[in-house]
Order: C-alpha cells, then structure tokens, then sequence
C-alpha cells in the first residue's frame, strides 16, 4: 500500500448523535486513515480534539476493542473508574465487553492530536451510561433506552 496523504484526506467535524449529545463532540475532527489504507477489519483515526471538545459521549462496546494513543496535547479520559490526564506518549485499551463507560474529553487550552484504533463489527451493541441513548450496529440507529428510535440521521 502507498503513503497515506494525511493533508489530503478529508476531514470529518462532529458526530452522528442526535441532538443535544452531539453538541459537546460538534467541534472534534477526525480523518480515517485506515479507511484510507484500504483497512476493513479495524478502524484508525486520527482524531484532534480542540479545546473544550469530547472525543465522544461516554460509553462501552459489546463488540468492538478500541485503543487511543495521545501523541500531541492533553485530555482527560473519564471512564467508570473516574478521571485520569492522558499526555503525549499515553494510551488507554477498552476490549469489548468489559463494560468500562469511556471518553476523552480536552479541558486545555490547545488541541489535542490522538489516534483512535478500533475493530469493527456488525455484531455490537453500544450503550451509553450517562444518558438516554444506544445503537445497535445491525439496525445501525440510535435509540432511546426503551429501544424507540430517534429520527434518522440527517
């Protein structure tokens, strides 16, 4: 495989969350490098997260590993365990199914520059322990705890 052009690639801002959980992740920005590579069988983003910006809703995963590496800035990862500052060099590893509600979340005053591995199944079911939302990815749809759907994304 060639040289990935990372300047080149797109950008994408936000998240898919309906509102108003997407408003705390509407200004992250991540660039899908694996995507990029060709990759099928797990994800790699690189994710820069401004200041004030949450990498994501807290959550878990039945199916899906993820793994985030910090290579510029700092965040704080907020996980069941409580809050612990993440620098240049650290990484955290949530495996599937171990029920850790997770996310980064940057309280500095620069960005922060990170890269999000993951692997990718049709087969998880993502909650969300803080508020009232789910997915499951075979119906690939966000809904509420009840398992009612909230409008599809736009």
């Amino acid at each position: 495989m060639p040289k990935i052009d990372v300047k080149a690639l797109k950008e994408r801002k936000g998240s898919g969350y309906p509102a108003p959980f997407d408003e705390p992740c509407r200004e992250r920005v991540r660039k899908a490098l694996g995507d990029a590579g060709g990759l099928t069988q797990f994800g790699v983003n690189l994710l820069t997260l401004p200041p004030d910006a949450w990498s994501s809703q807290r959550h878990t995963h039945t199916g899906e590993d993820e793994f985030v590496y910090v290579l510029d800035g700092e965040v704080v990862m907020i996980t069941d365990a409580g809050e612990e500052i993440l620098r240049p060099g650290d990484c955290a590893a949530f495996p599937r199914n171990d029920g850790n509600g997770h996310h980064l979340v940057n309280r500095a005053r620069r960005p922060a520059l990170l890269l999000e591995i993951g692997t990718r199944s049709d087969d998880d079911f993502c909650t969300y322990p803080d508020i009232d939302l789910q997915i499951d990815s075979r119906l690939d749809r966000f809904a509420h705890k009840d398992g009612t759907f909230y409008p599809p994304r736009g």
